[in-house]
This record gives structure tokens, C-alpha cells and sequence, in this order.
């Protein structure tokens, strides 16, 4: 195995069939800033070209999965949101469209635009650590990844309204529960599980994996590619009437919100 850090955003751990990505801003619990969402859309795009990767496990560096948004950033530099990005198809998703599977390694919190990365994997293992929440009406932005219409997709409708409108947290049992999650496990045993899985998936076929994956991803979205289109337009347009100085506050506020849920 070789470990690659990219960007010092990023560590890309590639095994015999599959590859492991690492967000890697610990002390900013993983938040996207431009580097790192230009670093993962690169890379991912290249383990998906690379023949020898079957399967990628997409995780964070201790104690988050991703915090969001880095709102620090945003605030100080609103024009960073499309920093590293040539088009309309790479802002739409944190991840690009992929022929190869990708687990969702879930190891603590995922929120509001983390919470949006995980709903872009094709499924998800949690650690017992994990926790979920959609904050973006408490920050005072809007989704444009996906929220409104992959959420619902995952828990229902009225679970996913009602988690959007609270901006209340999910403990990893109950999102197991709600068919969020596809298994729960033991912090440690997080990405030697989904390794294990990942190994699974290698040992098909990969080209009917592929069309397998292109399969369950345009039936899925047969009904709904004009709800992202709408998402997206809308998220520009509120974002662009918003002034951007109070987004620090806000993050304060939802960071403590959320540790007083714990």
C-alpha cells in the first residue's frame, strides 16, 4: 500500500483493488475549503480513470467526517465556492459522476455540506461516532449538492423535511434505522469493514458493476434531475441576495448547538 497526500488537504491510500481518501484538515473537522473540494474532485476523477481501482472508501481524519462548508473561508471570500471549478456539472456534486463504486466511511459528524458529500456516495458505513445534521436554514445558505432531493430519497420525505427544518442532529443508530446508513460499527472497525466491502466489490465484474451502478443512479434520478437543477438555481440565487459577513456567527452558533446535543 502507498499513502499520497495531496495538497496537504488530502491522503489517498491506494491497496491491490481499491483506494482509500482521507480528508485531511483534522483541526477544521475536515471542512471543505477550495483546496480541498478542488483536491477531492480531481482525485476521485482519477482513481475512477485508474483501471486498477475497483472500489474507493471515502472518509475523514479524526473526529469528523466533514463539518460542511468551510464558512471561514466562504465568509472572507464568497467567490472561493466556485474556486478550481470549470462548469455548472463540477459545482452540482462534491463528487463527480464515477463508474466506480464509492463507500461513504462515516466516522463522526457529517454536516450540512458533509452531510450532502455523504448522500453522494453510493452507500454508507457509520461508526458508532457518527452523527448527521442539515444546518443549512441555521447558517443562513442553501443546499445546491443535493440535500433536498437525496435525503428524501434515503430517509422519506417527511424525515428528511423535518431534519432540514430543525437542523437537529442524527445519531448513527437512528440513521440506521431510517435507512440512512447500511450498517453501524465499532469506531475501529469503521474502515477495516468497508475495506472488507470494498475488496467484495473488486472481486465482480467490474464492467457489470459499472452498468449495475449507471443503472440504479439514472433510475433514481429519472424522476428527479430537474429537482437538482432547481436546487442548484435556487442555491445561487440566495447566495448571491446574501450578505456574507454573518456567516462566521452562524457557524459559531451551530458548532455549539451541536455540542450541546452530544
Amino acid at each position: 500500500m502507498t499513502v499520497e497526500t495531496i495538497d496537504d488537504v488530502l491522503l489517498v491510500e491506494r491497496a491491490d483493488d481499491h483506494a482509500v481518501v482521507t480528508m485531511h484538515r483534522p483541526q477544521a473537522r475536515n471542512a471543505l475549503n477550495a483546496a480541498l473540494r478542488r483536491a477531492l474532485h480531481h482525485v476521485l476523477a482519477e482513481l475512477d480513470a485508474d483501471a486498477a481501482v475497483h472500489a474507493v472508501v471515502l472518509t475523514g481524519s479524526d473526529p469528523a467526517f466533514c463539518a460542511g462548508l468551510d464558512l471561514v473561508e466562504l465568509s472572507a471570500a464568497p467567490d472561493s465556492l466556485d474556486a478550481g471549478f470549470s462548469g455548472a456539472s463540477d459545482y452540482r456534486r462534491p463528487i463527480p459522476t464515477m463508474r466506480t463504486p464509492v463507500i461513504g466511511a462515516v466516522n463522526g459528524v457529517a454536516v450540512t455540506g458533509g452531510f450532502e458529500l455523504a448522500l453522494a456516495c453510493d452507500f454508507l458505513v457509520a461508526s458508532e461516532r457518527a452523527r448527521f445534521a442539515d444546518t443549512h436554514a441555521r447558517v443562513g445558505i442553501m443546499p445546491g449538492w443535493g440535500m433536498t432531493v437525496l435525503l428524501p430519497q434515503a430517509v422519506g420525505v417527511r424525515r428528511a423535511v423535518e431534519l432540514s427544518t430543525t437542523g437537529n442532529f442524527l445519531d448513527a443508530a437512528t440513521a440506521y434505522e431510517w435507512g440512512l446508513v447500511n450498517h453501524v460499527v465499532a469506531h475501529d472497525d469503521l474502515l477495516p469493514r468497508c475495506r472488507a466491502l470494498a475488496r467484495d466489490i473488486a472481486s465482480n465484474d467490474p464492467a457489470g458493476v459499472a452498468q449495475l451502478l449507471s443503472t440504479y443512479r439514472d433510475g433514481a434520478l429519472l424522476t428527479d434531475g430537474d429537482a437538482l437543477e432547481l436546487e442548484q438555481e435556487r442555491s445561487r440565487e440566495w447566495l448571491g441576495s446574501r450578505d456574507a459577513a454573518d456567516f462566521d456567527e452562524r457557524r459559531r452558533a451551530v458548532v455549539e448547538r451541536g455540542r450541546s446535543q452530544s
